[in-house]
């Protein structure tokens, strides 16, 4: 799958995240990261700056922590129906076989923003925003199509009632 996807190996990821245990220091880092991230030309230089770290040793750090899965990405969370788009939660059941096809044709879909493997009958989850509910459908549709899944097979999950939720997450693990 492209980059943002390629790590299905979810427990992997966290294994080898408590082997390396984070610091202080880790811990400040996330915390910048999401409260207070600065809105300027040069943000890494001033999160370093007030950390006082270099700019190499704070990327240092976030690479490690990147690979160690603590952090998944850096970016903005935009509301996407603030800008008219429409979203949905999507599973399918597949074949142990078939998951590698199934990732090549959920992968050509920029409207996945993000796909997980389950240990569960429906095996693939992933959510789909696009400009309409007709978009989504569609999608849906070729994906159960090249897959030659049942209508069974396949769930459309959009959302019915919306909870915002503030994920930020300062109980980080450090070492002694």
């Amino acid at each position: 799958m492209k980059s943002k996807r390629k790590n299905w190996n979810v427990a992997a990821k966290y294994s080898k995240c408590l082997n390396n245990l984070m610091d202080k220091t880790d811990s400040q880092i996330l915390r910048e990261l999401q409260d207070n991230f600065p809105l300027c030309e040069r943000p890494y230089e001033i999160i370093a700056e007030k950390l006082h770290i270099s700019n190499e040793e704070l990327w240092k750090r976030i690479r490690r922590l990147i690979d160690d899965g603590v952090i998944r990405r850096i970016g903005a969370s935009l509301d996407s129906r603030q800008f008219g788009f429409c979203s949905t939660l999507a599973a399918i059941k597949v074949r142990p076989e078939q998951i590698g096809q199934a990732c090549e044709i959920i992968e050509k879909f920029s409207e996945i923003t993000h796909s997980y493997l389950r240990k569960d009958e429906f095996n693939i989850w992933f959510t789909i925003i696009a400009s309409d509910q007709k978009k989504i459908k569609d999608i849906l549709e070729h994906i159960r199509t090249s897959l030659s899944l049942e209508k069974s097979e396949i769930l459309n999950l959009p959302a019915k009632r919306l909870f915002k939720l503030d994920a930020r997450f300062h109980n980080y693990i450090a070492a002694p």
